[in-house]
């Protein structure tokens, strides 16, 4: 494990996990409830196999609080997103999305737990795609 908290600055953390993931010689590597804003080098020595699970329709409600956002927006739809990182806050191109609606009683708790379901399935379904070279992500990310 490479914890940020080791290191004295966040670029210093990222190199130290790059250098950890490029052990791996890894075709795809996935951030689902990463949460940490990477640097430019890290995403350039990764990208565009470097993917992320975001829980909105994006480029709807970036960033950290998008269920919150799409709550306080009134929406009565969001969903999840897979997409390639890019040097941005979940801007990156756009893999696959699904939606899920907003139920008038939905609170914050509920309704990221209802998104988490369909992100379980998005994720494997995506994955499992680029796999199987039914997605190219050196096309989407051109």
């Amino acid at each position: 494990m490479v914890s940020p908290e080791e290191f004295e600055s966040r670029e210093e953390w990222a190199q130290a996990l790059l250098a950890q993931i490029q052990t791996f010689d890894a075709d795809l590597v996935v951030l689902a409830g990463f949460m940490r804003i990477l640097p430019g080098v890290f995403v350039n020595a990764l990208t565009p196999h470097l993917i992320n699970m975001h829980p909105a329709l994006l480029p709807l409600y970036p960033g950290a609080h998008a269920v919150r956002d799409a709550l306080t927006a009134g929406a009565t739809v969001t969903g999840a997103t897979v997409h390639v990182v890019d040097e941005g806050v979940d801007t990156g191109p756009i893999i696959r999305q699904v939606e899920v609606a907003i139920e008038p009683a939905d609170t914050e708790e509920t309704l990221h737990e209802r998104i988490k379901v369909v992100e379980r399935d998005l994720i494997v379904a995506t994955v499992t795609a680029i796999a199987q070279s039914q997605v190219n992500l050196e096309e989407i990310a051109r």
